[in-house]
């Protein structure tokens, strides 16, 4: 499946390239790298380039490409940042990180044990465990052994950014948040020098919420 999956995807960046939600060289070159049909069941592989969510077992999803390509580039890490991401799930966001982070790192915290373990041992397969670290646990609490972090960003909707995330942010760190419940709105919260937050807004969305 590598040659057809490789034009399959190939051609799935393009068309986000063409709807504006991929704007930046580099964004387009890792959603290029990872092989989204890698992260997902089996059974769900022949759909892994359309662009939607797709179930990965246990109530939970792997977001649409759009939406990954939309986090990454309001994102933007420098190439040597270190970043925090609630909710691994599959793994497939944190390897798209990963390749816009290739001299950093990425600590991603997922709540549920067998996914964890799942999406470590694909890391592992895919040669991204020397970039990406998943722990099990409550996403609300941070990493604060692995603090302080560029950039942050949740793969689950939470009714406000946990105030953990915001104290273990950087002076001059982003982080990027569904937030809210019924309605969810994309959120980025950007932390000034003096500890307050710059907040803007981002359109609607709709996220699994996060647990714990």
């Amino acid at each position: 499946m590598s040659d057809t999956a490789a034009d399959e995807r190939h051609a799935l960046v393009e068309r986000l390239r063409e709807r504006g939600h991929v704007e930046s060289d580099r964004v387009a070159a890792a959603l290029d790298a990872v092989p989204r049909h890698e992260f997902v069941p089996a059974g769900l592989r022949d759909r892994a380039y359309a662009d939607r969510p797709l179930s990965i077992g246990n109530g939970q999803t792997v977001s649409a490409p759009h939406m990954v390509a939309v986090m990454s580039e309001l994102l933007a890490p420098d190439r040597d940042d270190r970043v925090l991401e609630i909710g691994a799930g599959c793994g497939y966001h944190a390897a798209v990180t990963a390749e816009l982070v290739p001299s950093g790192d990425v600590y991603s915290i997922e709540y549920d044990a067998d996914l964890a373990a799942d999406a470590r041992g694909r890391l592992a397969r895919l040669g991204y465990d020397d970039r990406v670290s998943i722990s099990v646990g409550d996403g609300r609490e941070g990493w604060p052994d692995r603090a302080p972090f560029d950039g942050a960003y949740l793969t689950c909707a939470a009714p406000d950014v946990p105030p953990a995330l915001r104290e273990q942010a950087a002076p001059g760190g982003r982080i990027i948040a569904p937030v809210g419940d019924v309605r969810q709105e994309l959120v980025v919260l950007d932390k000034r020098d003096d500890g307050a937050f710059e907040r803007s807004e981002h359109g609607g969305v709709r996220f699994v919420r996060i647990r714990g």
